[in-house]
């Protein structure tokens, strides 16, 4: 069972610790206090709307600051040592979380106007965590341990649910960027998490097309399910089966490598999943990391991104949780660039046959995980 134990760092931001036992949990409790004496945090930057879209833009430029690749023996993430306080205060720690310093979104929390006009600002209000996964300074959520991963997997649930509580918020986003060609600023095996203050562009989308299949079909189906049932069925495009949670190359995927990890049970987001269903997403996702990885010979790059349904209720009954794991790796030294179509138009062209996609995943070896090889089950 995963304990937490919330602490503040000198600046105010809130840190938790995350531990798999009480007696870990224990310990941590008299892990010391932050003592860098950071100064007062600023406000929340500035959200633009942009009327052309309907969307909100976040304005940021305080980031530019940010911590940028730094060397092993001055990683924020690392553990603080006598010689050298980081952002996590213990000598060692399993997971943890903690408000970022240079967030996108907030530390303000409030309500954007509604029906806003060109020209319209507001706060960026919203909340940015940061998850560290591992006191080890390199690494990914696949190389984590199946206890740690548990660990982590418990974390994004929590945070979830806490975040979407907050005033404001109207979605949750958990999500792994992994690899320089994807951007990672940090080295160290780490995840972040977004609350917005709006229903981002691509879920927006997504949860209105959920909801009106559901309403077309009586509210008897939902889509990601009727997807899951076709792919499972089909078995073209599977790559693996747990008890809870299968994964496959969806039909029409956009990017070289993307792969869906779905719930077989109707659920929202992370926290709603009970413990058998988190051991099993535990297992089936390091076991789908481990084939990402077993395509080439040097990692791949990717963003690991957890939808989850939006904080309205028109969407919850419909949009099911699910992982979009997607790289822009399309061969060993070659990348996909969002170049004028994609990145002008958002009309996707996939250099890659999802189908062939899904047959050199299924036949990477798998690793001791224990779920059924969908190349078996399915033959």
């Amino acid at each position: 069972m995963t304990v937490s134990t919330s602490t503040r760092l000198s600046d105010g931001r809130e840190l938790i610790y995350f531990d798999a036992s009480s007696e870990a949990a224990r310990r941590r409790a008299a892990a010391p206090a932050d003592s860098r004496g950071l100064p007062p945090r600023p406000g929340s930057g500035t959200a633009r709307f942009d009327a052309l879209t309907g969307e909100w833009i976040a304005v940021a430029a305080h980031r530019q600051s940010r911590t940028h690749l730094p060397p092993a023996d001055q990683c924020p993430l690392c553990p603080s040592s006598p010689s050298r306080a980081s952002e996590i205060p213990a000598e060692d720690y399993e997971v943890v979380v903690f408000e970022n310093r240079f967030p996108s979104f907030g530390p303000d929390l409030g309500v954007l106007p509604d029906n806003p006009a060109w020209g319209a600002t507001a706060p960026a209000y919203g909340r940015c965590e940061v998850v560290a996964f591992d006191s080890a300074h390199e690494g990914s959520f696949g190389s984590l341990s199946h206890e740690r991963a548990r660990t982590v997997v418990d974390a994004w649930a929590q945070r979830t649910e806490a975040l979407s509580a907050m005033e404001g918020i109207r979605q949750v986003f958990c999500f792994e960027n992994r690899g320089a060609d994807i951007g990672v600023t940090l080295l160290h095996p780490h995840g972040q998490i977004y609350a917005y203050p709006f229903i981002p562009p691509r879920s927006a989308v997504m949860a209105q097309q959920a909801a009106a299949f559901h309403e077309a079909s009586g509210g008897q189906q939902t889509l990601l399910g009727a997807a899951l049932d076709a792919e499972r069925s089909s078995g073209e495009r599977m790559i693996l089966e747990g008890r809870h949670f299968s994964a496959f190359v969806p039909f029409a995927a956009r990017w070289p490598l993307e792969v869906h990890l779905v719930p077989h049970r109707q659920v929202a987001d992370l926290a709603d999943l009970n413990d058998a269903e988190r051991d099993d997403l535990t297992s089936v996702y390091l076991d789908l990391l481990a084939r990402v990885d077993g395509l080439y010979s040097t990692p791949t790059p990717y963003i690991a991104a957890w939808h989850q349904a939006p904080l309205d209720s028109r969407f919850r009954p419909s949009s099911r949780l699910h992982l979009q794991l997607t790289s822009p790796r399309r061969a060993e030294d070659k990348l996909k660039f969002l170049a004028g179509s994609e990145a002008a138009m958002g009309a996707f062209i996939n250099d890659t046959l999802p189908e062939q996609v899904a047959a050199a995943l299924r036949a990477v070896p798998s690793p001791a995980a224990k779920v059924q090889h969908a190349g078996k089950a399915l033959s």
